[in-house]
C-alpha cells in the first residue's frame, strides 16, 4: 500500500501509517471492536491519539480483549489494580467508565439485538462522506456528532461527548473522511 493518500496526522509514525493504512475509516460492524474503538477514543480525551496506539496492547490485555461480558464483570478491585499499571492511562474516570459502559453496551445488546445496529442507526445505518473544499481540515465536531453525543449520553454512556462520538464514527467507517 505505497501509494495511499494519508493525512498529515497518518503520517507521524509508523504505527499511525499502519493504523491508517488498515483501519481508520474502515467500516466496522463487529459489537466487541466498536466497543473498544469506543472505549479507545474515550482515553484519548486531553491527549493524542499516538498516545493511546502506543498502550494499545495493553488496553486489550487490562481490558479483556475488549470482550464485552468481561469487562463489565469488572469490580472495584479491577479499577484499583488498572490504577497501578503503568502500561495504561490510569485516570480512574475512564477506567470507571469503560466498565461503565459495557454494561450499558449490554442493555444496548439486549434492547436494540447488537451494539452495531444501535450505533449505525445513528447515522441511518449508511456512511456518511465528508466533503472538504482543498486544505480544509475537518471539523472537531457536526451536527450529527453533537446529535449522536446526546443519545449515546440519554441511554448512558459516559466519556462521549460530540468530538469523541466523531471521532469514534471515523474510526469505524460511520463517517467515510478517507482521503
Amino acid at each position: 500500500m505505497t501509494n495511499i493518500k494519508r493525512p498529515e496526522w497518518a503520517q507521524k509514525t509508523a504505527l499511525m501509517r499502519d493504523y491508517y493504512d488498515h483501519e481508520w475509516g474502515v467500516i466496522c460492524h463487529d459489537d466487541r471492536q466498536l466497543f473498544e474503538m469506543l472505549s479507545l477514543e474515550t482515553y484519548q480525551i486531553g491527549l493524542s491519539w499516538q498516545t493511546v496506539l502506543n498502550k494499545r496492547n495493553a488496553f486489550e490485555a487490562a481490558f479483556h480483549q475488549f470482550e464485552i461480558e468481561k469487562v463489565a464483570a469488572m469490580t472495584a478491585q479491577d479499577v484499583t489494580q488498572l490504577l497501578q499499571d503503568p502500561a495504561i492511562i490510569r485516570n480512574r474516570r475512564k477506567i470507571e467508565s469503560t466498565i461503565h459502559n459495557a454494561q450499558v453496551v449490554r442493555r444496548i445488546q439486549h434492547e436494540f439485538g447488537s451494539l452495531d445496529h444501535y450505533l449505525w442507526h445513528l447515522v441511518d445505518h449508511k456512511v456518511q462522506r465528508v466533503v472538504l473544499a482543498a486544505n480544509e481540515q475537518l471539523p472537531p465536531k457536526t451536527k450529527m456528532s453533537e446529535a449522536a453525543a446526546k443519545r449515546l449520553k440519554l441511554d448512558g454512556f459516559k466519556l462521549v461527548g460530540p468530538v469523541t462520538v466523531y471521532s469514534f464514527m471515523q474510526a469505524t467507517g460511520m463517517v467515510n473522511a478517507r482521503l
